[in-house]
């Protein structure tokens, strides 16, 4: 039996192998169907619904950690405002005992009140937000090891670096709260001396005797003299001369000094009698008198010039002559200018006897 097998073009086979690609197969993205959302929509929808407690107890927690940092930040500033308050307070109160309100001033007493004040409110709110922070990072199931690990580093490194730095701030805080001057006093510092006119925590500020403003940081500060606190001493040495009666002596200085110690403003400059103290040393020719007084602090120098001043006038109405230099020199009479001339010779003229008899003989040489 005979097949016949139907005839078929080139190109209707070639079709039929390699069938033309369907619209979803070539480059044209896929538009999401409307049960492609509904599927995303639902996975989101669980997600969160498994996930919300856990974001609500975290933000919750980070909240009142917050809340309880900042109030406590806000107790702590005003309990520290309050303490400085009241240590100006005893400042005042100490005005009215006379020593008190000499010592600590108006504006010493304020600017030590607002440095301490400001130190230990940056400090408490350092401590405070600081641990806040590590806390709600904490929260957040931070791993702070390692921060903390870098922290210590880095504070190490900067405390070399900045040794200088961290020197002069913790000199400073110390001599805030030690009191050891404060603006107005007169303080030798070693590198400079003057009177204070600003205290900082890295660096207080003098003003010289010639008008000089001097930038002293305070980890150079390896000594302090307050010429400012307690009281000062005025001592002024009077020199005479050895044959000077000493009660005589004695006797004017103490009347100089009653008559100073009455006499305004200087009543009030000194704080103790003017005392003669005797004789402070006793040369062959001259002798040192001594004489002493306890004065405001600052005021030594000019309860010293107008005690000079007094004793010299008072010296020269009695007749009592001062006498300075390493030795006294006494009174000589006046020479006579004729001693140191010699006596003529008689044998400067040629017709005196003397110079005759010296002349030689007239005549030739005898014969012998």
């Amino acid at each position: 039996m005979h097949l016949e097998v139907p005839a078929v073009s080139l190109s209707a086979a070639l079709w039929a192998a390699d069938p033309s690609p369907t619209p979803a197969e070539s480059g044209t993205p896929r538009v999401p169907s409307l049960q492609d959302a509904q599927e995303s929509a639902t996975s989101a929808a669980g997600w969160v619904e498994e996930n919300w407690s856990t974001w609500l107890a975290i933000g919750l927690r980070v909240l009142l950690i917050l809340v309880i940092a900042t109030v406590l930040r806000v107790l702590v500033r005003r309990a520290i405002t309050k303490l400085v308050d009241r240590m100006s307070r005893t400042g005042q109160a100490l005005e009215g005992g006379g020593l008190g309100g000499l010592l600590v001033n108006a504006e010493r007493r304020r600017q030590r009140s607002m440095a301490i004040g400001s130190v230990l409110r940056s400090v408490a709110s350092f401590l405070i937000m600081g641990t806040a922070a590590l806390m709600v990072l904490g929260t957040f199931q931070i791993n702070l090891a390692p921060l903390l690990a870098s922290a210590g580093v880095a504070g190490v490194a900067i405390g070399f670096g900045a040794r200088n730095l961290v020197t002069d701030f913790l000199s400073g805080v110390f001599m805030i709260l030690e009191d050891q001057y404060g603006v107005g006093d007169t303080v030798d510092a070693g590198v400079a001396t003057g009177e204070v006119i600003e205290v900082g925590l890295r660096v207080t500020k003098l003003r010289g005797a010639d008008g000089e403003i001097w930038y002293v940081r305070n980890g150079e500060v390896k000594r302090i003299g307050n010429l400012s606190q307690g009281w000062a001493t005025a001592n002024v040495d009077v020199t005479v001369r050895s044959d000077e009666d000493l009660d005589r002596v004695k006797t004017v200085l103490s009347e100089v000094a009653e008559r100073t110690s009455k006499e305004e403003p200087w009543n009030e400059l000194l704080w103790s009698p003017v005392e003669v103290l005797g004789l402070d040393s006793v040369l062959l020719d001259s002798m040192v008198v001594r004489v002493s007084a306890k004065t405001m602090p600052g005021k030594s120098l000019t309860v010293e010039r107008e005690l000079r001043w007094r004793i010299k006038r008072a010296f020269d109405a009695h007749g009592i002559r001062i006498v300075g230099g390493a030795t006294a020199t006494e009174d000589a009479p006046a020479s006579d200018p004729a001693a140191g001339v010699a006596a003529p010779s008689a044998y400067a003229s040629s017709v005196s006897p003397q110079s005759m008899a010296a002349s030689p003989l007239p005549g030739g040489n005898t014969a012998k």
